[in-house]
């Protein structure tokens, strides 16, 4: 079973040529990189791209040097059209974009089959934009990867770390985490929000509201079982809609943040 691109041509270019480009100029080709630090992990927003896909860009840039290494990314979203009880994996074997096909990993089906959590829904991915607007941008940085798509509805935040823990692997294995921000506040009171939104993330406090992110959950199980390997986050980008193709009266927020491990 595939699941076709529901937003292309919406959210991103629905044509393969324009996506390429789109894709090479929100991307840096190149980034300095941190000392000793390898990307775990991402948080990276899902809006139209022409709203967020430059600071999308700064997060995937440092996948650039990973391209040969990651080969799984576990890519949780939060639902937006269909309510699901815990974390819900597609019925579909692969999701397509304009720029090919990606498998669903199968490894991790029979990893995650035993938790009561985890669901299969095909509905809650039908439409769900959360997660495939990060597809292209991953299909651009690195070479072939599975994925493991987790669109998580009404879940504990133990929940969601315990499937992250499960899946954690080595190096092979990229956590990638989609959200945005505030959401309809206007300009100075979302960057008051935001602000505070990434000074708590980056200290590993818990999100207490969706109204401070919509992916606020996955953002937590993710700053859990960050807690437990230790690892180093850092704002990499952040803006709100207000800054590049919004009314101002009205905004949504975005940030990319890079969970990083030391190196071996």
């Amino acid at each position: 079973m595939i699941r076709h691109p529901a937003v292309a041509g919406a959210f991103y270019p629905a044509e393969a040529g324009i996506l390429r480009e789109t894709v090479a100029a929100l991307v840096p080709a190149s980034v300095p990189e941190a000392a000793g630090e390898i990307p775990k992990a991402l948080i990276v927003p899902h809006a139209g791209w022409i709203y967020s896909g430059g600071v999308a860009g700064a997060a995937y840039a440092r996948l650039r040097p990973l391209a040969g290494v990651v080969r799984r990314v576990v890519l949780l979203g939060p639902v937006h059209r269909v309510p699901v009880r815990g974390l819900a994996l597609p019925e579909a074997d692969v999701f397509a974009t304009p720029l090919g096909e990606v498998p669903v990993d199968a490894e991790a089906r029979r990893l995650l089959a035993p938790l009561p959590q985890v669901v299969v829904d095909g509905a809650a991915h039908e439409l769900e934009h959360a997660l495939e607007v990060q597809l292209p941008f991953l299909q651009s940085v690195l070479s072939d990867f599975t994925l493991v798509p987790l669109a998580v509805g009404d879940a504990s935040v133990a929940e969601v770390a315990e499937v992250l823990e499960i899946l954690w692997g080595g190096s092979e294995t990229l956590i990638v985490v989609s959200s945005d921000l505030s959401h309809y506040l206007p300009y100075a009171a979302a960057e008051a929000r935001d602000r505070d939104t990434v000074e708590r993330i980056l200290r590993g406090e818990l999100l207490a509201s969706h109204e401070q992110a919509c992916g606020a959950l996955p953002i937590d199980g993710l700053l859990a079982a960050a807690r437990r390997h230790r690892l180093t986050p850092k704002l990499l980008a952040r803006c709100n809609s207000g800054d590049t193709a919004g009314d101002r009266r009205r905004v949504v927020g975005y940030a990319a943040i890079e969970f990083a491990e030391p190196a071996d």
